[in-house]
């Protein structure tokens, strides 16, 4: 086969949770590009829609945005019966939605941690649970779950956020062996330090930012564009033989 071929993706639908910004955008871009429609599953319906927009001006498939709290089961039902009314079928799914709340454990209410595993977690498995059903009918299925670098190790005052993180890998491996034999591969992508709107308390602090760099061997925190080639990847064709596996993609942080 063409290698090329192997990541074109016209005609497949890929939903995006979290899909309105940060790497999530980027992903959408990268999938978009290479031919793939895409719903984006968020809670802002505005920046749904803008992200809507920019991928409508830029690319030319099919986009829509689906307002939905991902923690809350019955919104995760309907909003998958909503974007399989619309799309024939979806044959991926990025799980990128998700926070973070910082802070040492003694600071912490048990609402801030269960909050991150409920969104972090609960929710990837929420929407995985609603779309597997289809992707098994169609014998077809790429799924990406979006971990961390915290997925494998430690930091800080970050109980709440490597906790989820480390659940996310695990349900990874989980998912890919339940799901292998209908053709369906399971991956996680483990983000090091990107510019996100999730990371603005680290990126406008001089200190703490430079604190950061000086862990990272290639000497700078990611760029956006970069996670939109590895996810790619991850979902098209290319990856067949790929399932169970978490990619890290952190400037070499975690390899020190």
């Amino acid at each position: 086969m063409n290698i090329l071929k192997q990541f074109d993706l016209t005609g497949q639908t890929a939903l995006i949770t979290g899909g309105n910004r940060g790497l999530g955008i980027e992903m959408a871009k990268a999938l978009a590009e290479a031919g793939a429609n895409i719903i984006i599953l968020a809670r802002d319906a505005e920046k749904n829609q803008e992200a809507v927009d920019l991928l409508s001006a830029t690319y030319g498939n099919q986009y829509i945005g689906i307002s939905c709290d991902i923690t809350q089961e019955d919104q995760v039902d309907r909003s998958i019966q909503q974007a399989l009314s619309q799309f024939q079928q979806i044959e991926i799914l990025i799980n990128s939605a998700g926070i973070n709340i910082r802070g040492a454990m003694e600071e912490l209410s048990l609402e801030d941690f269960q909050l991150v595993q409920n969104v972090n977690v609960t929710g990837s498995w929420l929407v995985s649970r609603a779309l597997v059903p289809q992707m098994k009918a169609i014998n077809y299925g790429r799924i990406l779950h979006i971990g961390s670098m915290l997925s494998i190790i430690g930091m800080v005052n970050r109980t709440p956020y490597a906790t989820s993180k480390g659940a996310v890998l695990q349900l990874t491996r989980a998912m890919a062996l339940e799901l292998a034999p209908f053709n369906i591969r399971v991956n996680a992508l483990l983000p090091g330090p990107f510019a996100t709107e999730m990371n603005l308390s680290l990126t406008q602090d001089p200190e703490k930012f430079a604190a950061f760099v000086a862990q990272l061997p290639v000497g700078r925190w990611g760029e956006l564009h970069e996670i939109g080639a590895l996810a790619l990847y991850l979902c098209s064709p290319a990856s067949s033989f790929v399932t169970g596996t978490g990619f890290t993609i952190d400037g070499g942080w975690s390899a020190r």
